[in-house]
Protein backbone atom coordinates (compact mmCIF):
# COMPACT_ATOMS: atom_id res chain seq x y z
CA UNK A 1 0.00 0.00 0.00
CA UNK A 2 1.35 3.72 -1.13
CA UNK A 3 1.54 5.29 2.49
CA UNK A 4 1.44 8.38 1.02
CA UNK A 5 -1.36 8.30 -1.64
CA UNK A 6 -4.52 9.82 -1.63
CA UNK A 7 -7.38 9.17 -4.04
CA UNK A 8 -10.75 11.23 -4.52
CA UNK A 9 -13.87 9.52 -6.24
CA UNK A 10 -17.34 11.45 -7.54
CA UNK A 11 -20.26 10.32 -8.13
CA UNK A 12 -23.67 12.02 -8.50
CA UNK A 13 -25.64 9.76 -6.57
CA UNK A 14 -25.02 5.69 -5.05
CA UNK A 15 -27.74 3.20 -4.63
CA UNK A 16 -27.40 -0.51 -4.52
CA UNK A 17 -28.30 -2.16 -7.35
CA UNK A 18 -27.12 0.32 -10.65
CA UNK A 19 -24.77 -0.74 -13.01
CA UNK A 20 -22.77 2.36 -12.74
CA UNK A 21 -22.72 2.41 -8.60
CA UNK A 22 -21.92 -1.27 -8.87
CA UNK A 23 -18.60 -0.82 -10.93
CA UNK A 24 -17.79 2.39 -8.83
CA UNK A 25 -18.21 0.71 -5.99
CA UNK A 26 -15.79 -2.19 -6.49
CA UNK A 27 -13.18 -0.07 -8.11
CA UNK A 28 -13.55 1.80 -5.09
CA UNK A 29 -12.97 -0.97 -2.95
CA UNK A 30 -10.01 -2.44 -4.78
CA UNK A 31 -8.76 0.68 -4.60
CA UNK A 32 -8.72 0.66 -0.20
CA UNK A 33 -6.69 -2.27 -0.80
CA UNK A 34 -3.21 -0.51 -2.58
CA UNK A 35 -4.09 3.07 -1.21
CA UNK A 36 -4.06 4.55 1.97
CA UNK A 37 -6.82 6.87 1.57
CA UNK A 38 -9.93 7.26 -0.19
CA UNK A 39 -12.57 9.89 -0.28
CA UNK A 40 -15.87 9.50 -2.24
CA UNK A 41 -17.63 12.60 -3.13
CA UNK A 42 -21.43 12.17 -3.83
CA UNK A 43 -24.96 13.86 -3.73
CA UNK A 44 -26.33 11.01 -1.90
CA UNK A 45 -25.75 7.70 -0.68
CA UNK A 46 -28.51 5.11 0.14
CA UNK A 47 -27.42 1.20 1.56
CA UNK A 48 -24.27 0.32 3.58
CA UNK A 49 -21.52 2.31 3.56
CA UNK A 50 -18.42 0.12 3.47
CA UNK A 51 -15.13 0.38 5.49
CA UNK A 52 -12.17 2.50 4.31
CA UNK A 53 -13.91 4.22 2.51
CA UNK A 54 -14.82 7.81 3.84
CA UNK A 55 -18.12 9.05 2.09
CA UNK A 56 -18.93 12.76 2.06
CA UNK A 57 -22.18 14.03 0.70
CA UNK A 58 -22.22 17.67 -0.73
CA UNK A 59 -25.27 19.34 -0.43
CA UNK A 60 -27.07 19.41 -4.15
CA UNK A 61 -29.99 21.61 -5.25
CA UNK A 62 -31.95 22.16 -7.83
CA UNK A 63 -35.18 21.32 -9.37
CA UNK A 64 -34.04 19.40 -12.67
CA UNK A 65 -31.61 16.75 -13.08
CA UNK A 66 -29.08 18.98 -15.02
CA UNK A 67 -29.18 21.51 -12.45
CA UNK A 68 -28.40 19.14 -9.71
CA UNK A 69 -25.92 18.25 -11.88
CA UNK A 70 -24.32 21.84 -12.26
CA UNK A 71 -24.22 22.28 -8.67
CA UNK A 72 -22.93 18.92 -7.65
CA UNK A 73 -19.72 19.31 -10.18
CA UNK A 74 -19.67 23.30 -8.62
CA UNK A 75 -19.85 21.94 -4.83
CA UNK A 76 -16.85 19.29 -5.90
CA UNK A 77 -14.41 21.81 -7.75
CA UNK A 78 -15.37 24.26 -4.49
CA UNK A 79 -14.13 21.45 -2.04
CA UNK A 80 -11.72 19.44 -3.72
CA UNK A 81 -8.87 21.99 -4.62
CA UNK A 82 -5.31 20.96 -7.15
CA UNK A 83 -2.89 18.82 -4.91
CA UNK A 84 -5.03 17.71 -2.38
CA UNK A 85 -5.21 14.09 -4.22
CA UNK A 86 -2.82 11.66 -6.18
CA UNK A 87 -6.14 11.48 -8.52
CA UNK A 88 -9.53 12.24 -8.98
CA UNK A 89 -11.88 9.62 -10.57
CA UNK A 90 -15.31 10.49 -11.78
CA UNK A 91 -18.13 8.44 -12.40
CA UNK A 92 -20.18 11.31 -14.05
CA UNK A 93 -18.94 13.57 -16.50
CA UNK A 94 -17.43 17.05 -15.04
CA UNK A 95 -14.43 19.30 -14.97
CA UNK A 96 -11.43 18.63 -12.33
CA UNK A 97 -11.43 14.71 -13.16
CA UNK A 98 -8.06 13.10 -13.66
CA UNK A 99 -9.40 9.99 -15.10
CA UNK A 100 -13.01 9.44 -16.09
CA UNK A 101 -15.00 6.03 -15.69
CA UNK A 102 -16.96 6.15 -19.13
CA UNK A 103 -20.28 4.58 -18.39
CA UNK A 104 -22.57 6.80 -20.30
CA UNK A 105 -23.50 7.78 -23.92
CA UNK A 106 -21.85 10.63 -25.80
CA UNK A 107 -24.57 13.78 -25.10
CA UNK A 108 -23.55 15.76 -28.00
CA UNK A 109 -24.26 12.78 -30.75
CA UNK A 110 -27.75 12.21 -29.21
CA UNK A 111 -28.51 15.92 -28.97
CA UNK A 112 -27.67 16.69 -32.87
CA UNK A 113 -30.64 14.75 -33.91
CA UNK A 114 -32.63 16.89 -31.32
CA UNK A 115 -34.92 19.97 -32.56
CA UNK A 116 -33.04 23.86 -32.26
CA UNK A 117 -35.30 24.48 -29.42
CA UNK A 118 -33.48 21.82 -27.85
CA UNK A 119 -29.78 22.69 -28.53
CA UNK A 120 -30.52 26.22 -27.12
CA UNK A 121 -32.42 24.76 -24.03
CA UNK A 122 -30.36 25.23 -20.42
CA UNK A 123 -30.65 21.39 -20.10
CA UNK A 124 -28.54 21.06 -23.13
CA UNK A 125 -26.25 23.98 -22.52
CA UNK A 126 -25.35 22.56 -18.98
CA UNK A 127 -24.79 19.11 -20.05
CA UNK A 128 -22.51 20.36 -23.12
CA UNK A 129 -20.33 22.40 -20.44
CA UNK A 130 -19.85 19.12 -18.67
CA UNK A 131 -19.05 16.76 -21.36
CA UNK A 132 -16.67 18.89 -22.84
CA UNK A 133 -14.76 19.22 -19.53
CA UNK A 134 -14.01 15.99 -20.37
CA UNK A 135 -13.64 14.99 -24.01
CA UNK A 136 -12.33 18.44 -25.34
CA UNK A 137 -9.05 17.57 -27.14
CA UNK A 138 -7.79 20.59 -24.41
CA UNK A 139 -8.36 18.46 -21.24
CA UNK A 140 -6.11 16.19 -20.26
CA UNK A 141 -8.42 13.42 -17.77
CA UNK A 142 -8.26 9.60 -19.12
CA UNK A 143 -10.97 8.03 -20.76
CA UNK A 144 -11.55 4.58 -18.84
CA UNK A 145 -14.08 2.99 -21.50
CA UNK A 146 -16.34 -0.29 -21.02
CA UNK A 147 -17.12 -0.45 -24.20
CA UNK A 148 -15.85 0.77 -28.14
CA UNK A 149 -19.50 1.72 -29.27
CA UNK A 150 -18.96 5.32 -28.08
CA UNK A 151 -15.77 6.70 -28.57
CA UNK A 152 -16.03 7.41 -32.63
CA UNK A 153 -18.78 10.23 -31.32
CA UNK A 154 -16.29 11.53 -28.96
CA UNK A 155 -13.29 11.59 -31.36
CA UNK A 156 -15.41 13.30 -33.86
CA UNK A 157 -17.29 15.89 -31.83
CA UNK A 158 -14.36 16.96 -29.36
CA UNK A 159 -11.15 15.81 -31.29
CA UNK A 160 -10.44 13.32 -28.31
CA UNK A 161 -6.86 12.14 -29.06
CA UNK A 162 -7.13 8.47 -29.47
CA UNK A 163 -4.29 8.28 -26.45
CA UNK A 164 -7.01 9.04 -23.90
CA UNK A 165 -9.18 6.42 -23.92
CA UNK A 166 -8.20 3.17 -22.87
CA UNK A 167 -10.53 0.30 -22.95
CA UNK A 168 -11.60 -2.13 -20.14
CA UNK A 169 -12.82 -5.66 -20.16
CA UNK A 170 -16.58 -6.05 -19.14
CA UNK A 171 -15.82 -7.45 -16.03
CA UNK A 172 -18.14 -10.50 -15.23
CA UNK A 173 -18.22 -13.12 -13.06
CA UNK A 174 -17.32 -16.42 -15.42
CA UNK A 175 -18.29 -18.84 -12.23
CA UNK A 176 -22.06 -17.84 -11.73
CA UNK A 177 -23.50 -21.26 -12.28
CA UNK A 178 -20.27 -23.20 -10.77
CA UNK A 179 -22.33 -24.75 -8.33
CA UNK A 180 -25.85 -23.79 -9.79
CA UNK A 181 -28.96 -26.40 -9.26
CA UNK A 182 -30.87 -25.08 -12.01
CA UNK A 183 -33.79 -27.09 -11.06
CA UNK A 184 -33.63 -26.11 -7.68
CA UNK A 185 -33.03 -22.60 -7.77
CA UNK A 186 -35.77 -22.29 -10.20
CA UNK A 187 -38.11 -24.23 -8.10
CA UNK A 188 -37.85 -21.59 -5.12
CA UNK A 189 -38.29 -18.77 -7.47
CA UNK A 190 -41.27 -19.97 -8.72
CA UNK A 191 -42.56 -20.55 -5.14
CA UNK A 192 -41.77 -16.92 -4.66
CA UNK A 193 -43.75 -15.84 -7.67
CA UNK A 194 -46.56 -18.26 -6.94
CA UNK A 195 -47.40 -16.46 -3.84
CA UNK A 196 -47.67 -13.30 -5.43
CA UNK A 197 -50.92 -12.43 -5.31
CA UNK A 198 -50.47 -8.47 -6.50
CA UNK A 199 -52.22 -8.82 -9.98
CA UNK A 200 -54.75 -11.28 -8.79
CA UNK A 201 -55.31 -15.18 -10.00
CA UNK A 202 -52.79 -16.03 -12.33
CA UNK A 203 -54.10 -18.55 -15.41
CA UNK A 204 -50.85 -20.00 -15.59
CA UNK A 205 -49.35 -22.78 -13.10
CA UNK A 206 -45.91 -21.11 -12.98
CA UNK A 207 -44.75 -24.15 -11.04
CA UNK A 208 -45.28 -25.93 -14.09
CA UNK A 209 -42.00 -27.38 -16.33
CA UNK A 210 -43.69 -26.14 -19.21
CA UNK A 211 -44.07 -22.35 -17.90
CA UNK A 212 -41.53 -19.58 -19.73
CA UNK A 213 -39.85 -17.45 -17.58
CA UNK A 214 -38.62 -14.35 -19.80
CA UNK A 215 -36.25 -12.23 -18.18
CA UNK A 216 -35.52 -8.24 -17.46
CA UNK A 217 -32.67 -6.94 -15.60
CA UNK A 218 -31.58 -3.32 -15.55
CA UNK A 219 -32.63 -0.04 -13.68
CA UNK A 220 -34.17 2.43 -15.59
CA UNK A 221 -37.28 0.60 -17.04
CA UNK A 222 -38.22 3.57 -20.05
CA UNK A 223 -34.36 3.19 -20.98
CA UNK A 224 -33.98 -0.42 -20.80
CA UNK A 225 -37.26 -1.31 -23.33
CA UNK A 226 -39.71 -2.36 -20.36
CA UNK A 227 -42.87 -1.01 -22.02
CA UNK A 228 -41.33 -2.58 -25.45
CA UNK A 229 -41.43 -5.99 -23.38
CA UNK A 230 -44.67 -5.64 -22.13
CA UNK A 231 -45.94 -5.01 -25.60
CA UNK A 232 -44.42 -8.35 -27.02
CA UNK A 233 -45.83 -10.37 -24.51
CA UNK A 234 -48.73 -9.12 -25.38
CA UNK A 235 -48.54 -9.70 -29.07
CA UNK A 236 -47.51 -13.68 -28.30
CA UNK A 237 -50.41 -15.93 -29.37
CA UNK A 238 -52.94 -16.94 -26.65
CA UNK A 239 -51.78 -20.50 -26.08
CA UNK A 240 -47.79 -19.29 -25.33
CA UNK A 241 -49.07 -15.99 -23.83
CA UNK A 242 -50.73 -17.88 -21.35
CA UNK A 243 -47.48 -19.79 -20.47
CA UNK A 244 -45.41 -17.46 -20.32
CA UNK A 245 -44.35 -14.98 -17.35
CA UNK A 246 -41.91 -12.10 -17.41
CA UNK A 247 -40.01 -10.99 -14.71
CA UNK A 248 -38.83 -7.62 -14.54
CA UNK A 249 -35.96 -6.90 -11.88
CA UNK A 250 -34.15 -3.48 -11.46
CA UNK A 251 -35.25 -0.35 -9.71
CA UNK A 252 -37.82 2.12 -10.73
CA UNK A 253 -41.26 3.71 -10.76
CA UNK A 254 -42.98 0.77 -12.14
CA UNK A 255 -46.69 2.76 -12.05
CA UNK A 256 -46.77 3.40 -15.68
CA UNK A 257 -45.45 0.08 -16.86
CA UNK A 258 -48.39 -1.62 -15.28
CA UNK A 259 -50.79 0.65 -16.05
CA UNK A 260 -49.62 -0.47 -19.52
CA UNK A 261 -49.76 -4.06 -18.84
CA UNK A 262 -53.55 -3.99 -17.76
CA UNK A 263 -54.49 -1.93 -20.35
CA UNK A 264 -53.11 -4.34 -22.67
CA UNK A 265 -54.59 -7.31 -20.76
CA UNK A 266 -51.02 -8.94 -19.55
CA UNK A 267 -51.28 -7.49 -16.03
CA UNK A 268 -51.05 -11.23 -14.82
CA UNK A 269 -47.87 -12.47 -17.16
CA UNK A 270 -45.82 -9.08 -15.51
CA UNK A 271 -43.78 -9.30 -12.38
CA UNK A 272 -42.13 -6.37 -10.98
CA UNK A 273 -39.29 -8.22 -8.47
CA UNK A 274 -37.76 -4.92 -7.54
CA UNK A 275 -33.63 -4.46 -6.77
CA UNK A 276 -32.14 -7.82 -5.65
CA UNK A 277 -29.03 -9.20 -4.50
CA UNK A 278 -30.13 -12.44 -6.14
CA UNK A 279 -30.09 -11.45 -9.43
CA UNK A 280 -27.65 -14.79 -10.51
CA UNK A 281 -30.79 -16.95 -9.48
CA UNK A 282 -33.41 -15.44 -11.88
CA UNK A 283 -30.43 -16.08 -14.71
CA UNK A 284 -30.24 -19.66 -13.76
CA UNK A 285 -34.04 -19.88 -13.71
CA UNK A 286 -34.89 -18.09 -16.48
CA UNK A 287 -35.77 -19.56 -20.56
CA UNK A 288 -34.60 -16.20 -21.95
CA UNK A 289 -33.28 -13.14 -21.38
CA UNK A 290 -35.11 -10.11 -22.88
CA UNK A 291 -33.32 -6.61 -23.38
CA UNK A 292 -34.31 -4.36 -26.01
CA UNK A 293 -32.94 -0.94 -24.60
CA UNK A 294 -33.41 2.26 -25.67
CA UNK A 295 -29.93 3.18 -25.21
CA UNK A 296 -26.98 1.39 -23.68
CA UNK A 297 -23.04 1.90 -23.34
CA UNK A 298 -22.44 -1.54 -22.49
CA UNK A 299 -24.98 -4.45 -20.78
CA UNK A 300 -23.11 -6.25 -18.96
CA UNK A 301 -26.35 -8.33 -17.83
CA UNK A 302 -26.14 -9.50 -21.38
CA UNK A 303 -22.92 -11.65 -20.78
CA UNK A 304 -24.11 -12.50 -17.30
CA UNK A 305 -26.77 -14.27 -19.09
CA UNK A 306 -24.34 -15.85 -21.37
CA UNK A 307 -22.56 -17.13 -18.76
CA UNK A 308 -25.72 -18.68 -16.73
CA UNK A 309 -26.23 -20.36 -20.62
CA UNK A 310 -28.92 -18.00 -20.41
CA UNK A 311 -30.48 -16.91 -24.99
CA UNK A 312 -30.55 -13.36 -25.37
CA UNK A 313 -32.51 -11.27 -27.70
CA UNK A 314 -31.12 -7.60 -27.76
CA UNK A 315 -31.51 -4.56 -29.68
CA UNK A 316 -28.19 -3.23 -31.26
CA UNK A 317 -27.79 -0.22 -29.54
CA UNK A 318 -25.95 -2.05 -26.82
CA UNK A 319 -22.68 -1.63 -26.02
CA UNK A 320 -21.94 -5.78 -25.72
CA UNK A 321 -24.76 -6.57 -28.36
CA UNK A 322 -21.18 -7.76 -30.28
CA UNK A 323 -20.38 -10.34 -28.02
CA UNK A 324 -24.28 -11.82 -28.23
CA UNK A 325 -23.70 -11.91 -32.18
CA UNK A 326 -19.95 -13.11 -31.94
CA UNK A 327 -20.92 -16.25 -29.98
CA UNK A 328 -24.29 -17.03 -31.62
CA UNK A 329 -25.84 -16.97 -28.23
CA UNK A 330 -29.72 -15.19 -29.21
CA UNK A 331 -30.62 -12.89 -31.56
CA UNK A 332 -30.06 -9.34 -32.18
CA UNK A 333 -32.99 -6.67 -33.13
CA UNK A 334 -31.38 -4.37 -35.81
CA UNK A 335 -31.50 -0.37 -35.46
CA UNK A 336 -34.11 1.31 -36.90
CA UNK A 337 -36.80 -0.29 -33.86
CA UNK A 338 -39.86 -1.85 -34.82
CA UNK A 339 -42.37 -2.77 -32.30
CA UNK A 340 -43.77 -5.96 -34.58
CA UNK A 341 -39.67 -6.83 -36.03
CA UNK A 342 -39.44 -7.55 -32.13
CA UNK A 343 -42.37 -9.48 -31.54
CA UNK A 344 -41.58 -11.60 -34.40
CA UNK A 345 -38.25 -12.40 -33.25
CA UNK A 346 -39.32 -13.44 -29.82
CA UNK A 347 -42.31 -15.77 -30.79
CA UNK A 348 -39.52 -17.30 -32.72
CA UNK A 349 -36.82 -17.42 -29.97
CA UNK A 350 -39.74 -19.03 -27.78
CA UNK A 351 -40.55 -21.40 -30.13
CA UNK A 352 -37.45 -22.44 -31.58
CA UNK A 353 -35.32 -25.58 -31.16
CA UNK A 354 -32.06 -23.15 -31.11
CA UNK A 355 -32.78 -22.45 -27.48
CA UNK A 356 -29.94 -24.99 -25.76
CA UNK A 357 -27.78 -24.18 -28.97
CA UNK A 358 -27.69 -20.61 -27.92
CA UNK A 359 -27.00 -21.09 -24.30
CA UNK A 360 -24.46 -23.70 -24.67
CA UNK A 361 -22.87 -21.01 -27.29
CA UNK A 362 -22.86 -18.28 -24.78
CA UNK A 363 -21.09 -20.18 -22.34
CA UNK A 364 -18.61 -21.25 -24.37
CA UNK A 365 -17.91 -17.68 -25.51
CA UNK A 366 -17.69 -16.31 -22.05
CA UNK A 367 -15.42 -19.31 -21.10
CA UNK A 368 -12.78 -18.61 -23.90
CA UNK A 369 -12.96 -14.70 -23.88
CA UNK A 370 -11.49 -12.16 -21.76
CA UNK A 371 -14.95 -10.92 -20.46
CA UNK A 372 -13.38 -10.65 -16.45
CA UNK A 373 -11.03 -8.22 -14.74
CA UNK A 374 -12.36 -4.75 -14.88
CA UNK A 375 -12.03 -4.00 -11.75
CA UNK A 376 -8.39 -4.98 -11.51
CA UNK A 377 -7.21 -2.90 -14.66
CA UNK A 378 -9.44 0.19 -14.16
CA UNK A 379 -7.68 0.14 -10.74
CA UNK A 380 -4.21 -0.40 -12.52
CA UNK A 381 -4.98 2.45 -14.26
CA UNK A 382 -5.80 4.68 -11.52
CA UNK A 383 -2.69 3.71 -9.29
CA UNK A 384 -1.03 4.49 -12.30
CA UNK A 385 -1.99 8.10 -13.05
CA UNK A 386 -2.15 8.57 -9.22
CA UNK A 387 2.05 8.25 -9.34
Amino acid sequence: MADKCRLAFCLFDYFPHGGLQRDFLSIAKECTMRCSHVDVYTGSWTGERPDNINVKILPVRGITNHGRSEYFSRQFNQHVKPGMYNAVVGFNKMPGLNVYFAADTCFAAKAEKKSFAHRISPRYKTYMRLERAVFDKKSKTEILLISEREKPFYSDFYGTSNSRFHLLPPGIDINLTAKANKKKIRSAICSELSEDNRFGNNKTDIKDPGCILILMVGSGFKTKGVDRSIRSISALPDKIREKTVLLIVGRDNKKPFLKLARRLKVADRVFFMGARDDVSKFFISSDLLLHPARVETAGKVLLEAMACRLPVLVTDVCGYSSHVKNADAGELLYSPFDQKALNKLLLFMLTSHKKSYWGKKGKEYVLKNDLSGMTQKAVDFIMKVAK
